[in-house]
């Protein structure tokens, strides 16, 4: 049974230990900026913050596994030495019935062969930004004198895989690299990257400004993109590359809900903890009006369930009367609220990628279909393609 102390639904925390530091400066970056709400600050989680934050974080959580998802910024910046002392926290405050789980997001320039056995001893999953080959990862992903980074990421990932890690791609599509759906995919693959994220960029050139930048991609070529990588993986790579969206998309099709945060109905339960312990309602809206407060043992659940926070995550439910009418809003949700820059004719935002996903998610629906039908039956998903004795559809709901 809980504690009366614990939250009363599932949570997670992403955990910025080096806040907005970074030794990198993409040009896409929305974090970078977040040094302004840190003027006086080193950008670094003390000894005391963090074993505060380990201790409320386990004893809130209400179920037995628990994620702590570590972001940044950068957060090999904080040394090893901190994540030992992570380790040795999580020992000690974990009830004897939880599972604790580490996840880590890098740009993946600072892994060195001690970094990964590290991770792989402590059982880290690793998620390494990589954008596809070097002319197209180096477009927009440079370091802070602006120069390449591609050279040394693939040498992360290399060292990564070397030592056993398990480790993922998160591909932020973009204006440039989208027009190359197979080279991003193949190249990855070819890696040995067998988990991949394709995270659309979409960003507002000022905020509340409705033109999005430069570097943001289009929704039809994020359509293009997916639906040319989904026609590969469905011929050629089913059960052996795993796509966060697409899995999303079959959990639906198997009568679940979706497993990517930003097509969920509603949000709210991933929250997002700064260097100083501060915890903001989400990482796309670490802003001063979605502070909930310091985290210690004593708030932790009376913020996640807070009225304020309630309202946050209920709000993304309030959809323009387009998505309420639309036959793919059981996949996409809606889309992320921070993606939601188009006016709808009821006057209501508008996801502006809503195109793109009611043409990605018409496109997969008989393919997915007839693998959640064989996943019902006991059967692999990879025989879907000889079941259909077809070749792919055409846009077909």
């Amino acid at each position: 049974m809980a504690s009366i102390t614990s939250a009363q639904a599932p949570f997670h925390l992403m955990i910025k230990p080096a806040g907005p530091r970074c030794n990198l400066a993409c040009t896409y970056c929305y974090y970078l900026k977040k040094a302004l709400l840190f003027p006086h600050s080193t950008c670094s989680m003390t000894a005391d913050t963090l074993e505060c934050l380990v201790a409320a974080y386990l004893q809130a959580h209400p179920t037995n596994e628990v994620i702590f998802g570590w972001q940044g910024g950068e957060p090999l910046l904080m040394g090893i030495d901190f994540f030992r002392r992570v380790r040795e926290l999580q020992n000690r405050y974990q009830r004897p019935e939880q599972r604790v789980m580490n996840t880590l997001q890098t740009n993946g320039t600072l892994i060195t062969a001690e970094w990964a056995a590290f991770f792989k001893e402590e059982q880290f999953l690793v998620g390494i930004s990589l954008d596809g080959p070097s002319a197209l990862h180096d477009t927009y992903r440079r370091n802070q004198q602006g120069l390449p980074t591609h050279d040394r990421v693939e040498a992360g990932v290399h060292i990564l895989l070397r030592h056993g890690v398990e480790a993922n791609a998160l591909v932020t599509v973009n204006r440039e690299n989208a027009g190359y759906p197979l080279e991003v995919y193949q190249y990855l693959t070819g890696l040995g990257l067998a988990h991949l994220q394709f995270i659309p960029i979409v960003e507002q050139e000022r905020p509340a400004h409705r033109k999005v930048t430069a570097w943001s991609v289009r929704a039809d070529a994020y359509s293009t993109f997916l639906c040319t990588i989904f026609d590969y993986w469905a011929r050629h790579d089913v059960g052996q590359v795993f796509v966060q969206l697409f899995e999303s998309a079959l959990q639906v099709w198997l009568g679940g809900l979706p497993t990517v945060c930003a097509f969920a109905p509603t949000c709210g339960r991933a929250l997002v903890v700064e260097h100083t312990g501060a915890l903001y309602a989400c990482d796309h809206f670490v802003e001063p009006g979605y502070y909930r407060g310091l985290v210690t043992s004593e708030t932790l659940p009376s913020l996640v369930d807070g009225p304020q926070q309630i309202a946050f995550g209920q709000h993304k439910a309030d959809l323009s009367s387009t998505c309420r009418c639309c036959q793919v809003r059981r996949f996409c949700g809606g889309d992320c609220p921070k993606h939601r820059l188009r006016q709808d004719v009821d006057g209501k935002p508008i996801s502006y990628l809503c195109a793109g996903y009611q043409h990605f998610f018409t496109h997969s629906a008989v393919v997915l279909q007839a693998m959640a039908v064989e996943i019902r039956h006991g059967r692999q998903a990879s025989n879907v393609m000889a079941v259909l004795q077809m070749d792919m559809p055409s846009d077909a709901m």
